[in-house]
């Protein structure tokens, strides 16, 4: 898909949310294309990152993960917040509000409404993106999806499919499904996500930010989010 860029001329404080393989990552880097001034924020990315520079909050993340605790929803936003500042969107004063040149896509927080709600009093999120495909059709597109594990490699036996069936192109050794991609795991993790989106979307629903798009492929999704945020922000 060939992607021509275009420039915002409003910040865009953007958050996706969709069913496990929806392709939010697919769209995430389609729209850092688009729109250049996007930064991509991914909360997991910047734990793990804290956690190799050993920075003092991510020395903390480390010893709670360490005693076998989840990272709690304060940590998180303290290291959302410590990246803002790094970037110049946040001063350091207690009643600092985000810079109007912040345009972001916020990756892995929020998952539940009551993180959405602490995300509130730091940043006022003004665009969500619930992206909608029919689990019947993420399943196919799971279920068709092999890799090659020692190089990365991706195929997909009804789009991009491997020369010779269950082998690698360039090596030839065999390719594998990884245990995220079984029907089982993803099945598990729908049912986890639908738990707990629910009330997420109703929270953005009711700040009057929430979008629905829905398409059974990233190509037919794609253009319809580019023309919206266009509409909306440029």
């Amino acid at each position: 898909m060939t992607i021509t860029t275009r420039r915002l001329h409003k910040a865009a404080r953007i958050i996706l949310i969709g069913a496990p393989g929806v392709g939010k990552g697919t769209q995430t880097e389609r729209l850092l294309t688009r729109f250049p001034e996007l930064a991509s924020i991914s909360s997991g990315d910047l734990l793990r990152e804290n956690v190799r520079n050993k920075t003092p909050l991510g020395l903390k993340a480390e010893a709670t993960i360490q005693a076998g605790n989840l990272v709690p929803d304060s940590m998180i936003l303290d290291l959302i917040s410590s990246e803002f500042k790094s970037k110049g969107w946040l001063s350091s004063a207690p009643t600092s509000s985000i810079s109007p040149s912040a345009s972001f896509i916020l990756d892995g927080f929020p998952r539940t409404a009551t993180q959405a709600l602490s995300l509130d009093s730091l940043v006022p999120i003004n665009f969500v993106v619930h992206l909608v495909t029919p689990p019947s059709i993420i399943l196919s597109r799971i279920s068709s999806r092999w890799v090659h594990e020692p190089s990365g490699r991706v195929y997909n036996t009804e789009f991009n499919a491997p020369k010779v069936p269950g082998r690698d192109d360039v090596t030839g050794e065999p390719l594998t499904q990884r245990e995220d991609d079984s029907i089982e795991t993803w099945k598990q993790r729908l049912s986890k996500f639908e738990e707990t989106s629910r009330a997420l979307l109703d929270h953005y629903q009711s700040k009057g930010c929430l979008w629905r798009v829905e398409g059974n492929s990233s190509d037919e999704i794609s253009p319809k989010l580019f023309a919206k945020i266009e509409k909306k922000f440029c």
